[in-house]
């Protein structure tokens, strides 16, 4: 597996790389101090993996992330990082990296880490993972993930009963919106008439 480190401090390349030459299997084939570099050594090179830190000058690594994912979907990327909070944790997964873990990660981890990620797995550290659990357990499960925030709305004026004339009424729209919007649940509930999405709303506690 070959793997390329991208972090701005070079003590803790040189720590990283030490720690994979000792695992089996695995050549660190290239190091990249910003994201800039990152990008240009990770097209050059084309490793199976990327190890590379948020924060780094000269092109930051969420942008980094952005531009390997659109260039090369087929180079994994791991976050190894000292930050930990929901903002960064999230920002890297948008934009495309399939693990996320922090620095302090012991040595047997951190390879379990990288041959996870570089054999196209997502893995967290687990104090990654506990916040990702408590992040998605807070947050309230809607019936109907699919539909827009605007289709849910029209939605539940339907399950009372209301007619799309007095659903562009309430919601400050046109009635051609609100029908466009109609037609959208429809086709996310896969229903055929608006009595189908009405008891199907209703069923999900909707209305």
């Amino acid at each position: 597996m070959k793997v390329l480190i991208a972090d701005d401090h070079p003590m803790f390349r040189k720590g990283l790389r030490a720690v994979l030459a000792t695992a089996d299997g695995i050549e660190v084939v290239g190091e990249a101090g910003n994201g800039v570099d990152a990008v240009r050594l990770a097209e050059d090179l084309q490793p199976d993996l990327v190890l590379l830190d948020l924060h780094m000058p000269g092109g930051d690594g969420l942008t980094a992330i952005r531009r390997l994912a659109a260039g090369s979907p087929d180079i994994h990327i791991l976050v190894v990082t000292m930050f930990e909070d929901d903002d960064s944790v999230f920002a890297a997964m948008r934009a495309g990296a399939r693990g996320y873990t922090l620095k302090d990660t012991d040595a047997d981890e951190m390879i379990r880490a990288i041959r996870a990620v570089g054999n196209g797995e997502a893995i967290f550290s687990p104090a990654i993972a506990a916040r990702i659990m408590t992040f998605f357990s807070a947050r309230p499960a809607h019936p109907f993930p699919d539909l827009t925030d605007s289709e849910r709305n029209v939605l539940r004026l339907m399950a009372k009963g209301l007619a799309n004339d007095d659903i562009a009424g309430r919601l400050s729209l046109s009635p051609k919106t609100v029908r466009n919007y109609v037609s959208g649940v429809f086709a996310k509930l896969r229903v055929a008439s608006r009595a189908e999405a009405i008891v199907r709303a209703r069923e999900a506690g909707i209305g």
